[in-house]
C-alpha cells in the first residue's frame, strides 16, 4: 500500500508538469498503465483482449511523450501574441495577461476558449456574452473588437442557448453595447462600442 501511495504521488507530480487542460488525462493514463503493469502475468482474457493482436505494449514513457506532443502546440498567451489595440484595451480597463490566460489559450495560430460556460442561465444574456467573448478573441489577433453573426449563432447552438425567434431582438435590446444604429438581419458582423468594451472587461473579471 505504501508503494502504491508513493507511485500515485509520483504520477501526480509528472502530470503537473503539463498544461492544466491535460493534467487529468495524463494522470489517469499513467495510473492506468502502472496498475496494469502490476497485474499478474495470467491476467483475465478480457483485459488481454483490449490489446490488438501483435501490438507492442505501450510504455508509460511513450504515453507521457504522446501527451507532451499534444501539448506542444498549446500555450499561454504572451504580450507578443496581442495586437496593440488589444493591449490598449487591457491597460484602459485593468485586464491583465493572467486574466486572459485564465479564459483562453493559444493552439497554433488560433486563440481558443478554456471556459466551460458563460455563467448565465438566460439565453439572451448568453448570446450577448458569446458575442463579447468572440469579439475579444478576434481583437487579440487583429485589433478589431467584432464578431461575425454566423460565429455568434454557431456558438449559441453549440452551447445550447440559441433562441432563433429572439436572436435579432437580443442584439436590438443591447444596442448600446454595439456600434450600429439599428440591427438588421442583413448585418454580417457586430462591432463593440465603447460601452461594449467596458462590458467585456467586466465579463472577463466575472469569468475568472
Amino acid at each position: 500500500m505504501t508503494d502504491l501511495k508513493g507511485k500515485v504521488k509520483e504520477i501526480a507530480e509528472i502530470a503537473q508538469t503539463l498544461p492544466e487542460n491535460l493534467q487529468q488525462s495524463c494522470f489517469e493514463l499513467l495510473l492506468r498503465h502502472y496498475l496494469a503493469s502490476t497485474e499478474p502475468a495470467c491476467a483475465p482474457a478480457k483485459a488481454v483482449a483490449a490489446q490488438p493482436v501483435g501490438a507492442a505494449p505501450v510504455t508509460a514513457a511513450e504515453t507521457l511523450q504522446s501527451l507532451e506532443e499534444a501539448a506542444r502546440g498549446q500555450a499561454d498567451l504572451t504580450n507578443n501574441d496581442l495586437h496593440v489595440k488589444a493591449r490598449r484595451f487591457m491597460e484602459k480597463y485593468s485586464v491583465s495577461l493572467a486574466d486572459l490566460n485564465n479564459l483562453l489559450y493559444k493552439e497554433g495560430q488560433q486563440i481558443l476558449p478554456l471556459y466551460e460556460d458563460v455563467k448565465t442561465t438566460r439565453m439572451a444574456e448568453a448570446q450577448i456574452r458569446i458575442a463579447l467573448l468572440l469579439s475579444l478573441r478576434n481583437a487579440l489577433t487583429n485589433g478589431e473588437f467584432e464578431a461575425t453573426i454566423d460565429a455568434v449563432r454557431t456558438e449559441c447552438r453549440d452551447r445550447k442557448c440559441y433562441d432563433q425567434g429572439n436572436f435579432a431582438a437580443n442584439f436590438r435590446n443591447n444596442q448600446s453595447l454595439f456600434d450600429f444604429e439599428k440591427y438588421t438581419k442583413e448585418m454580417a458582423e457586430v462591432r463593440l462600442s465603447e460601452n461594449g468594451r467596458k462590458e467585456l472587461a467586466q465579463l472577463i473579471k466575472e469569468l475568472q
